[in-house]
């Protein structure tokens, strides 16, 4: 206070306690993709993120599903002389965008607030360059945690997919260090032993060697069902292909039927009012096997999704219910039909602790369990400081925590009253970390320790030149990952 001039009472009040730490938020993930609009009012959305807190939150910003558009064609030329029953037809998407499934898939496995970056709209064609682009304003974001691109996994080139990752781990680990990346394996429906190649080795060369410990990876893929066979019709094939084939399967059906059926036939491709569509679809699915076996084969086509959004609902539920230090595995996913591929125990092992270090995490089947994420490492396998996906993210936690209320004492007075301040204020907060599980230790010595002070951490030279030196200490709390159960026989004692 300034010196007393005028005689009478002052007052003064001194603070008794330190500064406290705020607990970031450890689970808001940033997805980037396509979406139908990207608007907020009359204001453009496009490239700016935008954060969301439910499903029908995006849909209100970003709108709703791709209309998916489908070709039928017959999967092998047939011999002469064949029936047409006999005969096998395939659809095949003809647009690529996932990204409103994905979402979906995000918050039915308990995803929470996050962060949307729309780089486009439907009817464009997924570009590498701007699902990088929408990489860039999160630089000026300070909350997201994890950065989720499920639609690299459509690009239409392998190489073009891994550049993307490699600029979302650089992202993460050289220009933010705040912040995890979920990544997917391009193609990672097909099996490790595909006749085009092992998708997993030509991830791991791919991907490259930089900043592994700031992302995940996860295989295979899942069989969903987020699409449900009633959202999809004849609208979403070529009239001009499916026509002449149900008129061709017509010929095939009972004589009392064809004559019926040929005329709903012939009302493909005519305006149809909502109610005569739905009428017409229901009458088609009835009479036609092959119309029933193409919307099935859409909707299989439709739910199979890349894991990394369900992998994001998964990390964000397991924070909120028992802390970031909680390796996320051994949980089920939800929507989840079953897993692309199926991995058996002997398949993991060079999944898991492969000699490159760059471990692939397993989605797997477990007789009477359902299906679970069966792995917690990190693409930085060989390294024994960030082996595990919770070791990292706890460490991102307690790094941004402290930094933010660090900030409070910028350009205080570097002395030991200061350094007395800094470290009780961390102290208390790693205390209150111990206390939940976070930090391993019997007693709070053994879970942490932190170091400031002259002498200490510092020298007089740095005092001059302005550096307050805080040294932490942490016991990091880490996975069960292997647990050996030792039997042996003993003699009879009674």
């Amino acid at each position: 206070m300034g010196a007393m001039k005028t005689p009478g009472v002052y007052i003064v009040e001194k603070n008794a306690f330190p500064s406290s730490v705020v607990e970031v938020a450890t689970a808001v993930p940033a997805f980037i993709g396509y979406t139908q609009t990207a608007a907020n009012g009359n204001k453009s959305l496009l490239n700016k993120p935008w954060r969301i807190t439910s499903m029908s939150e995006f849909r209100s910003y970003f709108g709703g599903p791709p209309k998916p558009a489908f070709s039928v064609k017959e999967e092998a030329e047939a011999p002469s002389g064949i029936s047409f029953n006999e005969k096998i037809y395939a659809v095949s998407r003809e647009d690529r965008y996932t990204f409103y499934y994905n979402m979906l898939l995000f918050f039915a496995n308990g995803g929470g607030p996050c962060y949307i970056i729309s780089v486009g709209n439907y009817g464009e064609p997924i570009d590498k360059a701007k699902l990088e682009a929408g990489i860039t304003p999160l630089l000026k974001e300070q909350e997201p945690t994890m950065v989720v691109i499920p639609e690299a996994a459509c690009l239409e080139k392998a190489a073009d997919c891994y550049a993307l990752q490699q600029a979302v781990l650089k992202h993460c680990g050289y220009e933010m260090k705040n912040r995890f990346a979920v990544l997917d394996i391009y193609n990672g429906y097909k099996d490790r032993k595909d006749p085009e190649g092992d998708t997993v080795n030509t991830f791991r060369e791919a991907i490259g060697s930089e900043f592994l410990d700031y992302g995940a990876v996860y295989y295979p893929w899942l069989n969903t069902s987020i699409v449900q066979e009633n959202e999809l019709s004849f609208a979403n094939l070529k009239i001009e292909e499916i026509q002449p084939l149900l008129e061709e399967e017509n010929k095939s059906l009972p004589e009392e039927k064809q004559e019926m059926a040929l005329t709903y036939i012939k009302q493909l491709g005519t305006e149809l009012s909502e109610v005569d569509a739905m009428t017409l679809h229901k009458v088609l699915a009835q009479l036609s096997p092959l119309y029933r076996n193409l919307i099935k084969e859409m909707c299989n086509s439709l739910n199979l999704l890349p894991v990394s959004a369900a992998m994001a609902g998964v990390y964000t539920m397991v924070d909120n219910t028992k802390g970031v230090w909680k390796a996320p595995a051994n949980t089920g996913i939800a929507t989840a039909v079953s897993p692309a591929v199926n991995i058996t125990h002997g398949e993991q092992e060079d999944l898991n602790v492969p000699l490159s270090g760059k471990a692939v995490n397993a989605i797997r089947t477990f007789p009477g369990e359902g299906i679970k994420v069966w792995g917690a490492r990190t693409m930085d396998g060989n390294s024994l400081d960030w082996r595990y996906i919770n070791v990292r993210r706890t460490m991102i936690m307690l790094e941004e925590s402290i930094r933010n209320a660090a900030r409070a004492y910028v350009f205080d007075p570097n002395i030991s009253n200061t350094w007395v301040s800094v470290k009780g204020m961390i102290n208390n907060f790693l205390n209150g970390i111990w206390k939940r599980g976070g930090l391993a230790g019997a007693i709070p010595d053994d879970a942490f320790n932190v170091f400031v002070g002259l002498g200490e951490t510092m020298t007089p030279e740095d005092i001059l030149e302005g550096i307050m030196r805080v040294t932490v200490l942490v016991a990091l709390v880490r996975p069960a990952e292997f647990i050996e159960i030792t039997f042996q026989q003993q003699m009879q004692k009674s």
